[in-house]
């Protein structure tokens, strides 16, 4: 058995998402978790959806809302550098320099930067950073495998 596959058969026990786990954290990581999904969701339609529609600029303003909502509730969120700010908050700074450069971009109709920024948001913000919220001991692995 390979060692990534004992530590899976070891600590990961995979089971329906115990959704009463957020009932238990603080408002503030609720609300985080919620814009976090919904960004997610968003983009994931604004990404794969038609552009330049009534509809892709509603998503898209949603989508900055919520990205800045993530952002911004990350640095009320000390819990894995005993109470100091940690790594990935370099990354919700970014987000808060990244998320207006995207919104300027589509008004100067500069849709390859729209498109990059936005992309690169996605994809640094959502998908990496959301895969660190499933190491073990965090609230997203205790949700799933815990």
């Amino acid at each position: 058995m390979s060692t990534h596959a004992s530590f899976l058969s070891a600590y990961a026990h995979p089971h329906l998402p115990n959704l009463a786990l957020i009932g238990e954290v603080s408002p503030v990581i609720q609300i985080h978790l919620l814009a976090a999904v919904a960004a997610f969701v968003i983009g994931a339609v604004q990404i794969f959806g038609p552009k330049g529609t009534g509809m892709h600029r509603i998503l898209g303003w949603t989508w900055i809302i919520f990205m800045m909502v993530v952002a911004g509730s990350s640095f009320f969120i000390k819990i894995i550098n005993h109470g100091s700010f940690s790594f990935i908050h370099i990354l919700s700074g970014a987000t808060l320099i990244a998320a207006p450069m995207i919104v300027y971009a589509a008004r100067k109709k500069d849709i390859k930067a729209h498109r990059k920024y936005a992309t690169r948001l996605y994809t640094g913000a959502l998908l990496i950073a959301g895969l660190f919220t499933f190491l073990p001991g965090r609230l997203m692995w205790q949700m799933l495998f815990g």
